[in-house]
């Protein structure tokens, strides 16, 4: 059989082409590594086409790279994912770009294949950079004196973040280390300086750092420093530096295999414990939330779409709500009540329908305005019961990009609440602690446990809450929960006197305060651009 004939063959048997889309970095030996592997992948795969496109950080990106080989001709295509770990940038970013070309190419046959995750070739080549690492020295130390650092990239699924803890175990076992353990350079604890220190704790002899990244960059960088580091601090320790995976024929052989399982329809995902499909602890909230690809723009771009943005508007009343607040005006003497809480204090009146509500209200020195700036930075609200989390306004939480939590009614919160004996309110508030620390708005309208809980964290275990408003109703321990929250000195506070309050008066003193944020916010776009620009609304948020 003649060469071409060879060709011809190839081409009908297993006609597709591939994109190899990597993420792209900021260093350019990073890029260029990236480029020596899609160098050697090319000539493995010959005589099939291949391409190699960036998500970010570099060039050709990867929709230019699918559109080369469709000018080309090509009608399949095999869209190889980079990535040592199936997170946000394999089940986001990169399907929505594809998508987006299925959309723009219908008549093309686009496929994804799966990130590598722990392939036993990639087992294999950390082995190989583990035992260069040791060679390299002089002073012979058992592995059971050694301890193995694995680190990661660290992402924001814990799928992908658990497989780092597996590489290692496996490695650990296999290699006989006597400890191991797991940090990552980012997105996750704990972070690499903090780990090697945990690490050397464990008195071992001595330490194999072992960077799990594919090439040369910011983050290998920062690693190695790190390591530096720990050496200069504690030099009867020996640390040595693995190598990263780096350009192999291993790792190029990996990729063709995810290509062809990818063309197969065999590329498959860690859908078992995927936040997006099951509940994981911890992760309830995200199953089937939307995943959208992230948008990156140049900071050029950036400039420009922000000169084209609509000016914020302030916030405008339905003419009934204006003609109510007209009414509300005239329907009692305002000058009994400090000025700086009229927002509130009317609203409340709005809700109510009582004008003495606001001779009832204990608002602390500042607290109107620490909580406005605490929207606007923190931009999270924390509330005792769903009731609160639905009365606060939907279109105000999208205009300033806040969000809202309520773990009531999660099951994390009903095994603490048991375990506990306490409401499950109560367990709730001790959550949020748990989970966001100071930086959130707390809304209480509803449980006086949950006032009580919240006083408690604050006074015990130092919680710093942003703003706490506390409007319980009710009549078993509502006023003494309010009386408790009023003369904890340490945070700033909103609540009132007696049984009154509930749900509403609390969702509507965040609805005031959102409202005053947005007219803030208003008032800055409304300067002279050319003074002013979109960048500094930032500068409110901070």
């Amino acid at each position: 059989m003649s060469e071409n004939s060879a060709i011809k063959d190839f081409n009908e048997v297993d006609q597709y082409a591939i994109v190899l889309a990597g993420h792209g970095s900021r260093d350019p030996k990073g890029v260029s590594e990236f480029e020596e592997l899609a160098e050697l992948i090319k000539q493995q795969s010959a005589p099939r086409a291949m391409r190699h496109g960036y998500l970010e950080f570099a060039s050709p990106t990867i929709v230019e790279a699918v559109e080369s080989l469709i000018k080309d001709g090509h009608k399949s295509i095999v869209v190889v994912p980079a990535l040592l770990a199936a997170a946000t940038h394999a089940k986001n970013d990169m399907p929505g770009i594809l998508l987006m070309l299925k959309q723009s190419f219908p008549d093309i046959d686009l496929h994804f294949g799966a990130a590598l995750d722990l392939h036993p070739e990639l087992l294999s080549l950390c082995r190989t950079r583990i035992i260069e690492a040791e060679s390299a020295t002089d002073n012979i130390v058992r592995r059971e004196d050694s301890c193995l650092v694995v680190v990661g990239r660290g992402t924001s699924d814990p799928d992908a973040n658990s497989n780092i803890s597996k590489l290692c175990r496996i490695l650990e076992e296999g290699l006989g280390f006597g400890a191991s353990f797991v940090c990552y350079s980012g997105s996750t604890s704990p972070l690499v300086a903090e780990g090697l220190r945990m690490a050397a704790s464990l008195g071992k002899k001595r330490l194999v750092i072992l960077p799990y990244m594919l090439f040369d960059g910011v983050l290998v960088k920062r690693i190695y420093a790190a390591v530096d580091h720990l050496s200069a601090a504690q030099p009867e320790l020996e640390v040595l530096k693995a190598g990263y995976l780096g350009c192999d024929l291993a790792l190029a052989n990996v990729f063709l295999e995810r290509a062809q399982s990818g063309f197969a329809g065999e590329a498959n995902m860690n859908c078992l414990l995927c936040k997006y499909r099951v509940q994981i602890v911890g992760y309830e909230r995200q199953v089937g939330i939307p995943q959208q690809a992230a948008v990156k723009v140049s900071l050029e771009a950036a400039q420009m779409q922000a000169a084209q943005m609509q000016v914020i508007q302030p916030y405008i009343p339905h003419p009934i709500e204006a003609e109510s607040f007209r009414i509300i005006e005239q329907g009692r003497d305002w000058s009994t009540v400090p000025v700086e809480i009229w927002p509130i204090a009317k609203r409340l009146v709005h809700t109510s329908g009582d004008f003495a509500v606001p001779d009832e209200l204990f608002v602390s020195s500042g607290a109107v305005a620490s909580g406005i700036k605490a929207l606007l930075r923190c931009r999270r609200v924390v509330t005792d019961v769903t009731m609160v989390e639905s009365g606060i306004r939907k279109d105000l939480l999208k205009a300033l990009e806040i969000t809202t939590w309520c773990g009531v009614h999660d099951t994390e919160t009903r095994v603490l609440a048991e375990s506990a004996g306490i409401t499950r309110s109560a367990a709730g508030i001790r959550r949020a602690w748990q989970l966001f620390g100071n930086d959130l708005v707390l809304a209480i309208g509803d449980a006086p446990t949950a006032v009580a809980e919240a006083v408690r964290l604050i006074k015990e275990q130092h919680w710093r809450p942003q703003l706490v408003i506390g409007l319980p109703v009710g009549f078993v321990g509502t006023a003494e929960s309010k009386l408790a929250l009023r003369t904890c000195l340490q945070v700033p506070r909103i609540t009132n006197s007696g049984t009154r309050g509930g749900s509403p008066w609390a969702a509507t003193v965040v609805n005031a305060m959102m409202i005053e944020a947005v007219n803030m916010l208003a008032a800055v776009y409304s300067k002279q651009q050319s003074e002013v620009g979109i960048f500094e609304v930032e500068d409110v948020r901070a």
